[in-house]
């Protein structure tokens, strides 16, 4: 039997070797890194240091607060941010919502894919805010104008909070006053990520750990793999090789040819891709793939298992009958051409 093909990284990556050699050498520093023994200042000086590498990996030339991964740095900027007000963009993540209920939530151009910038900037009036606007969408890989939303955002006083999540050290995130990351997203360990900010003085504090802004031990093994995970991303092409790039390429040209539809506007985000089935159902899509020997999702994880059409797809403008067809191929760190040219195959012979 032919192995399996994993095709959902943006759920979760395997974790990358040099991930797991970092780990290895952080559980033999088993020390509490807020301990004031030597034992503990071995610890620290580990933790720190992957701090370190983390923002150089990134270029990140302000703060990294580690956390459990990318909801929880969600909530604390969401939640401890020096403002007033809180708008997000109608396709955020679920964690965003769940960290901000109450927040004023801003349309989508359909046309675009980007967030309606005069109603972003009707949001903005008078009050100083905190918006959050992914850099990339978990369920079409439609990329965000965050230059043009993050000028609008600064010229009113108010905060940019950008998920960076599928992209992280793939692109720039230094025009942003939060980023938020998932170390498990790129290869690294579940269990942490991390919330960049770009100046303490933006979060109101609670004591604890990480300089007064979490509680909690820190997890130093995690944060070892994390940087090891980063810093083996963000090679040039690390993401992925040009003959994946041309197989994922060839996959979009075969979807197309055989009555598939490329779901969502704008412009995208190469290693994930929303295709929808000209007569299939997402559901069956699902089983028959898996039966085949592929890994895909319908959506993000958080929602994937339900039945009721995706926030974000509905968000996005899909009709519901193409939303009902849609599955999500996702590339990651040990993708190949080969697993390409199966799903190929495979999505041909279902057509």
């Amino acid at each position: 039997m032919a192995e399996r093909v994993y095709l959902d990284h943006a759920a979760t990556s395997p974790l990358r070797p040099e991930a797991k050699a970092a780990m290895d050498e952080g559980f033999a520093i088993w020390a509490n890194p807020s301990s004031p023994h030597a034992e503990g200042r071995k610890a620290r000086a580990a933790l720190e240091d992957a701090r370190e590498r983390i923002k150089a990996a990134l270029g990140w030339e302000g703060e990294l607060i580690f956390t459990s991964g990318a909801s929880e740095a969600l909530w604390i900027a969401l939640n401890r941010a020096k403002v007033e007000r809180r708008i997000v963009s109608a396709v955020e993540h679920d964690a965003v919502f769940r960290a901000a209920p109450d927040a004023t939530v801003v349309p989508i151009d359909l046309g675009s894919g980007l967030v309606d910038q005069a109603q972003l900037m009707a949001a903005l009036a008078g009050t100083r805010s905190i918006c959050a606007i992914q850099a990339v969408n978990s369920e079409t890989g439609t990329l965000q104008a965050r230059e043009g939303h993050g000028k609008v955002i600064r010229d009113a006083g108010s905060l940019l909070l950008v998920d960076c999540s599928q992209s992280a050290g793939q692109l720039d995130e230094n025009e942003t006053d939060f980023a938020v990351f998932s170390a498990h997203k790129f290869g690294g360990p579940i269990g942490i990520g991390a919330l960049l900010v770009r100046d303490f003085a933006l979060l109101d504090p609670i004591g604890g750990h990480e300089r007064g802004y979490r509680q909690g031990t820190e997890n130093l093994p995690a944060a070892m793999g994390m940087a090891a995970a980063l810093e083996a991303t963000v090679v040039p092409d690390g993401w992925a090789s040009l003959e994946v790039a041309h197989a994922f390429d060839k996959v979009i040209e075969i979807v197309i040819a055989t009555g598939g539809t490329l779901v969502g506007p704008g412009q995208k985000w190469h290693p994930i891709l929303a295709i929808a089935h000209p007569t299939i159902s997402a559901q069956a899509l699902l089983i028959r793939l898996d039966a085949m020997g592929f890994a895909v999702s319908a959506g993000s994880a958080c929602s994937s298992g339900t039945l009721k059409k995706s926030r974000v797809l509905d968000a996005f403008g899909v009709p519901d009958d193409v939303a009902a067809r849609t599955i999500r191929v996702s590339l990651g760190w040990n993708t190949t051409p080969e697993d390409l040219e199966r799903f190929a195959d495979a999505w041909t012979s279902l057509a």
